[in-house]
């Protein structure tokens, strides 16, 4: 049988790799509309633009990020448009709601049931909602934490101190100078903000994710009617090329193109008077992935209705 291809996904496929219309489709009937492969068709064909899709905004709302001293949190609180995000009551929310993260940590259920003064953060939520109009959900939170040294912290798009569209904090380790610190973590955290690496080395990418990376370099070369043996090189060096994009200790430092992170972070060691290790790193955009998870809902669903 074959898939039904639709307009939408099209749309989707396009908007998330940048090629053509007609490629696309071509893509998807290929793929019998699944999108990740015709994601990786279309890469393998070299006519994908954007092997690395941003998740697309599905939810309006803000991030908030908080940090004292050696710990820090960020969390997400969505609401349906963003005339509520710049609404003063929903920001005190979304600030109030990083605050109690920071004491109870982050998970979700915790920090709903967590009293502030004498009601719940759910019943302040609901209060809001109930006052605004307007569906609101504390969706997701994290935080990190280091025995010595500091947790930063950067917004971008900031609209109120400490909430913004996407939120970044920073686990930094060292017994060296708390201020020299903060300055170097806050800088590494508007590089996360700008680089949105997937993990901080090779060793922390998704096994999976570096398997269909080879798979995709190792295709597209076969395809070219390269040998094996050196299918295999060139795999090799287009995964070197590949940890640079998206480990954050091999990127280019976004202060100074000409060094790596790892060499920033060297180089500041002098000025903080000890070595500096990045423990963690945590990056929320607001809404990110939240359809995609809907997706993966429906198959759920059907899979637990014993449809295929």
């Amino acid at each position: 049988m074959m898939a039904t291809i639709t307009a939408a996904m099209v749309k989707d496929l396009r908007e998330s790799t940048g090629a053509g219309m007609m490629d696309c489709k071509a893509a998807l009937t290929e793929a019998a509309g699944d999108m990740q492969a015709a994601q990786d068709w279309l890469r393998k064909k070299g006519l994908s633009k954007a092997a690395k899709k941003a998740g697309r905004v599905a939810a309006e709302g803000l991030i908030g990020a908080l940090t004292q001293g050696t710990k820090g949190v960020v969390v997400e609180v969505n609401s349906e448009t963003d005339f509520v995000a710049r609404n003063d009551q929903f920001q005190g929310l979304v600030k109030m709601v990083a605050q109690v993260a920071l004491e109870v940590g982050a998970d979700v259920e915790k920090i709903k049931a967590a009293k502030v003064g004498d009601v719940t953060v759910e019943a302040a939520i609901n209060d809001a909602i109930a006052t605004i109009g307007e569906n609101m959900t504390l969706r997701r939170a994290a935080s990190l934490e280091v025995g010595k040294g500091v947790v930063s912290s950067y917004v971008h798009n900031a609209v109120t101190e400490g909430a913004g569209k996407m939120g970044v904090i920073v686990a930094l380790e060292s017994a060296g100078k708390t201020d020299e610190l903060a300055v170097l973590g806050r800088q590494l955290a508007m590089h996360v903000a700008a680089a949105n690496p997937q993990a901080i080395d090779p060793a922390g990418l998704d096994p999976d994710v570096v398997r269909r990376e080879k798979d995709v370099l190792a295709d597209k070369y076969r395809q070219q009617g390269k040998p094996e043996n050196v299918i295999e090189k060139i795999v090799e060096s287009g995964l070197k090329t590949f940890y640079k994009e998206v480990c954050l200790l091999e990127q280019a430092f976004i202060h100074d193109s000409g060094k790596s992170v790892a060499q920033a972070v060297k180089e500041a060691e002098g000025k903080v008077g000890g070595p500096v290790k990045i423990a963690g790193f945590v990056r929320y955009a607001l809404g990110e992935g939240i359809e995609k998870q809907e997706s993966d809902f429906a198959a759920e669903v059907a899979a637990a209705s014993g449809k295929k």
